[in-house]
């Protein structure tokens, strides 16, 4: 469908009310005492910059006498622009412009006429206020009569901005409407009168159809069952060591354990983030391949994450430092227990984000399960993430040029830890991991398969580390092709071991014939 153009009266009719906005708010932010940011260089193109890239509804939203809010917009998109900040927010107490007693309010709020607003509440004006609706949302369940003027209740006000696509914009306003309905629900139910809540009750109760109790209600006493008392720890000698914590060998009621304690000098805003979303992820997961979770001390300073102890070590330890090797089926069986894991990750909406051949452990019956969900992460509601993280040597190329990613990064890091186990080399060892990142990223650069090696084994590499990630397989897929190698594998050894057995029995007859 066509769509005509707006004519050029037109847009400088636009033009012209955005720049008296613009002259308007400038002017209040150069007398006001209290704006340092107006007397560095530059400010005022800096100013008409930020209304120029937006359209001209937000001009004709902006309530000019808030011109500090302005500012606030202003940081919100800069700060967007960085994707570990999206999306900005502030949020922050309002008050809805006052109404007669009839129902109208007592003065314009159409910003282009740049007239005042009123009597001034004890809080600030909303940034976008205008908005008729806003009044009345504000007014609902309000009854207060002040001087002949209505004043709605205080309401919050959140701004929140990310440098995206539209889509994604709306995504994460429906994602906030979910949050502020599940938490304002909470606040309900919390602060509610008991008889008021017994009414709600049965009023709700009227409304469902009765059934029978199907579960039983185990008695809570209001402790997390996986909170660990660090009294009850007991150490052993240092596993390993990284920048951020120690791991450890050690006991938790007699059991044994694996112990990664942070160091508390090491403790920032960003590890704690880090390791809450750890905890709150190895909560979630129970699987055969899947290390277990145990518990965790989450008070300071001794933030440490319990585990299951595995006596086997690291693949990475088993592959570069104790020089081992894998044969074929033994290959094999460990490229399906972690592709098993990882499924289940999937299938639970959870990214890992640094698979690698450190991040996998095995236990002293060879079962090899995947640990360290230090940045793995819930799959966002959109499916896709931006933020760079993992090991350059095994990360993937949309991760390394922080393009959108999903759970496919993951499959390419598989392709390249199946690589690892092939080979028992690390990864484009002759290049730095920077170096290895361009190489990836700009060249396609690979590593180089084994001649020698399974001629669908080899396939299946090169589907993991496809360039495009919606041509690289799911988990699923992988365990079944790797299954079905299994299987021939076998029946090629089964028909060796016959034929062997067979000649060496015509051999002794022969002979003894002679």
């Amino acid at each position: 469908m066509a769509v005509a153009e707006p004519s050029p009266a037109a847009n400088s009719r636009q033009q012209m009310t955005k720049r008296e906005v613009y002259n308007e708010v400038l002017r209040r932010l150069k007398e006001s005492p209290n704006v340092e940011e107006v007397e560095q260089p530059g400010f005022d193109d800096q100013l008409w910059a930020h209304f120029n890239r937006l359209p001209t509804r937000y001009a004709l939203d902006v309530n000019v006498e808030r011109a500090e809010d302005v500012l606030m917009h202003k940081r919100l998109l800069q700060l967007a622009h960085d994707p570990l900040n999206r999306p900005a927010f502030e949020i922050r107490l309002v008050q809805v412009p006052p109404i007669t007693a009839d129902g109208n309010t007592d003065d314009s709020t159409r910003p282009s006429s740049l007239r005042n607003r009123g009597p001034q509440s004890i809080h600030p004006p909303p940034a976008f206020g205008s908005s008729p609706n806003l009044i009345a949302l504000a007014l609902e369940d309000g009854d207060s009569t002040v001087r002949g003027l209505q004043y709605s209740r205080p309401m919050h006000e959140i701004t929140f901005s990310t440098d995206d696509k539209p889509k994604v914009l709306s995504q994460e306003i429906e994602q906030l409407r979910t949050v502020i309905k599940k938490e304002l629900l909470k606040i309900e139910n919390r602060y509610l009168p008991k008889r008021l809540l017994k009414a709600h009750v049965d009023e709700q109760e009227q409304t469902v159809i009765p059934r029978e109790i199907d579960h039983l209600k185990i008695p809570n006493d209001g402790t997390d069952v996986w909170e660990i008392d660090p009294r009850l720890l007991k150490f052993g000698k240092q596993v390993a060591s990284g920048t951020y914590g120690d791991l450890y060998k050690g006991t938790y009621c007699n059991q044994e354990v694996a112990i990664k304690i942070l160091k508390p000098d090491q403790i920032n805003a960003d590890c704690r983030k880090d390791f809450a979303q750890e905890v709150f992820i190895l909560r979630k997961v129970r699987h055969r391949n899947v290390v277990q979770f145990i518990g965790a001390c989450t008070q300071s300073p001794s933030l440490c994450i319990v585990t299951e102890f595995m006596s086997g070590g690291s693949v990475y330890d088993y592959l570069h430092k104790r020089k081992g090797t894998f044969k074929l089926p033994s290959l094999l069986r460990v490229a399906i227990n972690i592709s098993k894991g990882m499924d289940y990750l999937h299938q639970n909406n959870i990214i890992h984000r640094d698979l690698k051949a450190a991040n996998l452990l095995m236990d002293e019956h060879d079962v090899v399960k995947v640990a360290d969900f230090g940045v793995a992460r819930v799959k966002a509601q959109s499916g896709v993430m931006t933020v760079e993280t993992g090991t350059y040597r095994w990360m993937a190329p949309e991760v390394i040029e922080h393009k959108s990613y999903d759970h496919k990064a993951d499959i390419f890091s598989y392709g390249i830890v199946m690589w690892e186990l092939l080979t028992g080399k690390i990864p484009y060892e002759y290049l730095t991991p920077l170096q290895a990142a361009v190489g990836v990223v700009q060249q396609g650069l690979r590593p180089t398969i084994p001649k020698n090696a399974h001629r669908k084994l080899a396939e299946l590499l090169r589907k993991c580390w496809q360039q495009d990630p919606t041509s690289r397989p799911d988990f699923s897929e992988i365990t079944e092709i790797l299954q079905q190698i299994a299987k021939e594998v076998e029946d090629e050894g089964d028909d060796r071991r016959k034929e062997k057995s067979s000649g060496g029995f015509l051999s002794v007859l022969k002979r003894g014939l002679n």
